[in-house]
């Protein structure tokens, strides 16, 4: 017959930690290895919806800007590369682009 002799544990404290104190040396631990703070979490995007319409927004503003462009450019430059390509761009209908309801998601 083999009999178990239970031997008490060391403790390293009088009284046993409550959950806030181990959570706080367990962060303390923590900060001495790595030696700087945990990286916060990305930040969310917005739904796509909303991402669309900025873009949409954001693509008729740069058209605007290429139609200004385009107005006051040198008469010398009417029949030049730069003038057709202004002229592309600002002939571009945006404006389909805002008609377009994405979906909003499942269901």
């Amino acid at each position: 017959m083999t009999t178990e002799i239970s031997i008490p544990r060391h403790r390293i404290h009088e009284a046993p930690l409550t959950a806030a104190e181990r959570q706080a040396r367990r962060r303390a631990k923590l900060r001495q290895q790595t030696g700087r703070p945990c990286a916060a979490p990305a930040p969310r995007l917005p739904p796509r919806p909303r991402r669309w319409a900025a873009a949409v927004a954001a693509l008729i503003a740069l058209q605007d800007e290429y139609r200004a462009w385009l107005d006051t450019l040198p008469a010398n430059l009417e029949g030049s590369r730069l003038a057709e390509k202004l002229l592309a761009i600002a002939e571009l209908d945006l404006e389909e682009l805002q008609m377009i309801d994405p979906p909003r998601g499942y269901g």
